[in-house]
Order: C-alpha cells, then structure tokens, then sequence
C-alpha cells in the first residue's frame, strides 16, 4: 500500500475524521490521499499557525489526538506555536509535516540547506513536543504512527511532530493497520491507599479545607466526577484558569479562579486555608506568587498529578501522588471531612462583599465584566466559550458564567490569535455554536479565519472587545513606564472589524455603549445556526482589576480593599 494511502486509513480507524491543513508542494500525496479515502474531513485554514490551533480546539472537545498538516519549510515552522499551545496545556496532538525527498536533505554536511524549504522542524520543535522524529523509510512509517498516537495520549498528553520526506510518502508501507491503543498505565495501589489514609486524616482534622481544580481534571475526563466530590464533601473549591467552567451544579461551594488575576475572594480562600487538595494543578508563578513560602506554611498541601516533574518544583507538597485522576477522584468518596460551615459562611460574605462587576468603576462607557455576565447569560444556546490572550480573556476568567459548558483559552503559551482557530475545531468537532471572546489586539493575528468560517458554515458567535490598544500591556506600561505606550496606542491601531466581517459575508454590528447592548447580544443570537460578529466598544482605560502585583501575596491586590470587620 502506498505510505500516504496508509496514513489516511490510519487516521480515520484512530478516530481522526477531520484533519486541518494548508496544503504546500511536500503534503501534496497526503492530502490527496485522504481526500480519495474520504472517512476523514480536510478542512482547510489559511495559515498553518491556525490549522494547529484548530487541532487543539477539536483535540480538546473530542479527547482524541487532533491532527494538523503543513509542508516543509515556512509551512511547518509556522505550526510551532500551536504546537507549544498543545505541549504547555496538555492537549493531546499529532502535527504532521512534509519534507523535501530524503536525498535532498542537507544532514551531515555543512551546508545550511540542500532542499528547497528544507528545514530542521524535528530539532525546533523537540523542546516542545512529547517526542518528535523524521521518518528514515517509508517501511517505517506504520510503527512511527502507532508510537506518536500512542505517546499523545498516553499519560500527561501533548504533541508529538511526525516529519516525512515526499519520498517516503510515496512508498510502500505495510497494508496492515494496528490500531490498538498502547494500554493504560495501572496506578499503584498501596501508594494510593497511603496517600487516601493521610488525607482521610488530615481532612478530619481541617477546619478550612479547600480543593483546587486545574488542567488535569479536564485532561482526564473527571469533571462530572470531581463536581458529585465536591457537592458529597461540602467543601470549597477554587480553580486556574484552564480550571475554570469544570465544576457543575457546587452553588457557593465552586468560588472562582486563583492568581495573579483572579478573584480577590478566591485568593483569600488560598490564603487563609488550613488544607489545601491540589487536582491537576502544577502551582505556576501566576497561581501562587514569588512567596511560595508564605503558601507553604500553616497549611497541609495534598497534590495529585499525572506527571511527576510538576510536584514539588516550587511549591513542596505535604504529600503528594503521581496518578491519573481518574483513579484517584473515585477512592475519595468514602473520605468524610468535618463540616466547615463557619468557613464556607465567612467565604460567601468575602465574595458578596468584593464583587468582579465592581473592582474598578467608569465615568463612561461599557464596563467589561459586567458585559461578560450578560454575555454568558445571553448565550444559553452555546456548548462554550473560547477566549484570546489579553485584558478580555482576564475579564471573562473572572465574571464570564460558565458553568457545565467548555471554557478553552491559551494557558501556558498565551498565544494571541488563539480563540479564532481554536472555535473553528471545537466547532467543528462538535457542529454546535461557539463563542468567540477576542480582543481587537489578537483577532488581528488570525483574522484571515473568518473564511474559514464562511466556507464551513460553522455558527460561531464573535464578540471583540475593541479597547483601541493592547490593553493588558498598556496597563503594565501605565504602572511602569511612567506612561509611555509605545506597541500598544502608539502605532499601533485596528480596522473597522464589523466592514471586514461584512467583506467575508458575515452579519455584523457594533455596539458602543450600554442603551443599545442587551438589543445587540439578542440580536447576535437571532440566528444560532449562522455566524455572526459583535464589535462592543470598551473604553481604554479600562483596567484588568483586581491585580497581584509583583512580589506581594495573593492576599493583597490592587487596588486595595479593606475587609469591613464584622466579616466573620
């Protein structure tokens, strides 16, 4: 069997029926032969940047390994940020990129290039991808495959970069395909008997005990799980902010999200905590701060994660367990804490005395967190919400309702144009309507997406907060450059986004302040099964509040707020 004509058989048994593409001279025989084998969909983008992110987005809605194309040269270089994008948020992926023919390759000599586009994709993206190799033959290309699908999903998932030379595409593969997935890893019983007992103890003892939600518990497929958890147990939980959206149906008990942006009253539950339960969580710089001492102390840290390399390298865990989820949420159950009722009271009066839609005030104009509470109620007929990298994507990780539905954002890379091309592959893994959060910043990085869009039909509800500036930045300038914007007002600027939406063929408006707003967000809805683009004006001096400041505890953010006293 032809090698490409083995690859497409292969994708659409491992359960790929879509993989994203733009095309180029080295991915030519793989294009062509999953189109002729036609159980899988090629959708094709228009920058190699947004095909990996689409990979992501369907990756994360489906569980299985996304897949996305690109030919040498430019083409693959151009998918690393995605790729980056899958490895730092665990998103399972195999990226698939052409090459020039194995006698045009430049190894082993000095020369910088032999080819043309041949470039070394294998070397750069080897730092940021479980594994990545160069197939040698086309004979070898099945066991690249089953290894690279199977590494993806194994364990912590990420990506793994499959290079092939156009040669080898061509050749002759053998017709069988094995797709048995590589078994799970068995946890270790007695270590998961011993760490249950210890927190088992520890919890009877707590009188502050809070849970805190991260990444892993979406990797492993334990949110529903987790939430009947945290509802039996009666105890608070807070989130990161891939955390966030995870728990369902926990009223008070789900707070909100932790760090360097979160919620003043979540942080303080971080803070004034006696037993802190960590899930899926690795406790980066932006959850807990410089001081990891000061979190350390007084507290009793349980942490459970899939990947060992996570605990323990700022913040030292009490005791800790390298394990999947999905083995460990199930033995909790029979763990019975003792009531906190007094805690979760004092917790609940914080959060009704500090609330998101009021940390900062406008003498005009739109108030942004309080536009993504309308939003998220405006938006019953969405399966989620996907968000840029910026001032917005802050916002609505503080006040956006979202609670049982899918809430993706770029966490480790923080990749500006990010939401566009990952709502297309949750879209269309899904074919319901996604919610688009973007700033007029990042939709510009991915803007050409908006015919990818049209050409699919796909029903993608587009909201741009349109500050005229690269806002998050702005702010850390105002704070600490006396000022000076140069990058985010001067020189920089953005078009008319509801002409450009127009010239693509999709419905548009904007809206520039508070009279015409509810009109506007029901008007966005008036056709849920077609695309539409709402441009809401947000005046630019509106700040990302509340805000840890560098080298100061989760407990003190800007701008101040005192605690009335008779806060219990």
């Amino acid at each position: 069997m032809k090698a490409s004509d083995w690859i497409a058989r292969f994708l659409a048994d491992r359960g790929v029926d879509v993989v994203f593409e733009l095309i180029g001279g080295m991915t030519t025989h793989l294009v062509d032969s999953i189109y002729r084998h036609g159980r899988s969909r090629l959708v094709t983008m228009h920058h190699e940047q947004a095909a990996a992110l689409a990979a992501c987005g369907w990756a994360q809605m489906t569980g299985r390994p996304g897949v996305a194309l690109a030919t040498s040269g430019p083409g693959a270089v151009n998918l690393l940020t995605g790729v980056a994008t899958a490895y730092f948020d665990s998103i399972p992926a195999v990226f698939l990129t052409g090459q020039v023919n194995s006698g045009e390759l430049s190894g082993g000599t000095s020369m910088r290039q032999l080819g043309f586009q041949e470039t070394d994709v294998v070397s750069m993206a080897a730092p940021v991808t479980k594994g990545a190799r160069q197939a040698q033959s086309a004979g070898e290309i099945p066991d690249l495959f089953r290894w690279a699908f199977d590494l993806a999903a194994s364990g912590r998932p990420g990506p793994v970069l499959l290079d092939l030379p156009m040669d080898f595409q061509r050749g002759e593969a053998d017709e069988n395909v094995d797709c048995g997935a590589m078994p799970k890893k068995a946890v270790d019983g007695q270590a998961l008997a011993d760490f249950t007992a210890a927190l088992g103890e520890a919890l009877e003892r707590a009188e502050r005990p809070l849970l805190l939600v991260g990444n892993g518990v979406a990797r492993s497929g334990t949110a529903k799980v987790l939430s009947e958890l945290v509802r039996l147990w009666e105890i608070p939980a807070v989130w990161s902010l891939m955390g966030k959206g995870l728990l369902e149906g926990c009223g008070d008990l789900a707070l909100g999200m932790i760090g360097t942006y979160g919620n003043r009253w979540a942080n303080r539950a971080l803070v004034e905590s006696d037993l802190l339960l960590v899930l899926g969580s690795r406790l980066d710089i932006r959850q807990t701060g410089v001081d990891t001492e000061a979190l350390r102390r007084d507290r009793a840290i349980f942490q459970v994660d899939i990947d060992g390399g996570e605990i323990g390298g700022r913040v030292r865990p009490t005791e800790s367990l390298v394990a999947d989820l999905a083995d460990v949420i199930p033995a909790l159950v029979s763990l019975r804490p003792r009531p906190c009722r007094a805690w979760r009271e004092r917790l609940r009066r914080l959060r009704e005395l500090w609330p998101d839609t009021a940390e900062f005030d406008l003498p005009s104009g739109i108030h942004p967190n309080r536009l993504m509470v309308r939003i998220g109620a405006a938006s019953s007929g969405a399966a989620g919400f996907v968000t840029d990298v910026g001032a917005h994507q802050m916002w609505a990780a503080q006040s956006l309702p979202v609670e049982g539905r899918a809430f993706l954002s770029s966490g480790g890379m923080g990749a500006m144009g990010y939401a566009l091309p990952a709502a297309i592959g949750a879209a269309v893994a899904t074919g319901a309507p996604f919610v688009v959060l973007a700033g007029d910043g990042g939709f510009q990085c991915n803007i050409q997406e908006l015919q990818t869009v049209v050409r699919n039909g796909l029903p993608l509800k587009i909201v741009i907060f349109d500050n005229r500036s690269l806002g998050m930045v702005r702010q850390f300038q105002e704070a600490y450059f006396e000022g000076r914007l140069p990058g985010t007002v001067w020189g920089y600027d953005a078009p008319d986004f509801e002409r450009v939406a127009l010239a693509y063929g999709i419905d548009a408006r904007t809206v520039k302040d508070e009279s015409g707003l509810d009109e506007a967000l029901a008007w966005l809805w008036s056709r849920p099964d077609r695309p539409a683009l709402l441009v809401v004006s947000v005046p630019p001096e509106a700040p990302t509040w509340p805000k840890m400041a560098f080298g100061r505890g989760l407990d003190r953010m800007d701008p101040p707020r005192n605690e009335p006293e008779e806060v219990p």
